[in-house]
Order: C-alpha cells, then structure tokens, then sequence
C-alpha cells in the first residue's frame, strides 16, 4: 500500500484557472516527485474595472511519500 501526502498550495494565472491549476502542478513538481492529483478546494479573481487580472485558485496536492508492496 503506498502512502500519500497531502500540501495545500495557492496558485494563480493571468489567463485562466486551469493555468493556475497546472502552474501549482508545475512548481510543486520541482521539489515532490509522484504527483498523484490535484483537488481544486476555492477558486477566486482579481478585478480590474470590468476585466478579470489574476485567476486564483486553493488547491490541495497529493503525492506518494512511501511506496507500499
């Protein structure tokens, strides 16, 4: 059975919540490796007059820690 762990991450974009989401992807996978999946908790935007600016998300991100038989 493996054994996973679970990082909460703050993310954000200038174009979309998916990019937020794969840059939380992106940078937590330069220190974690085994990256199983990501659960999108809270979703936000930054406004500017009428035009969003920024995409935010709170996510929480999975990965193995231990590698079970």
């Amino acid at each position: 059975m493996d054994i996973l762990k679970v990082i909460e991450v703050l993310a954000e974009s200038d174009t979309s919540w998916e990019d937020a989401a794969q840059n939380a992807v992106k940078k937590v996978a330069k220190s974690v490796t085994h990256i199983k999946s990501i659960y999108v908790n809270e979703m936000s935007a930054c406004v500017d007059g009428d035009k969003i600016v920024k995409y935010r998300i709170n996510a929480k991100i999975s990965f193995v820690v231990n590698r079970g038989s």
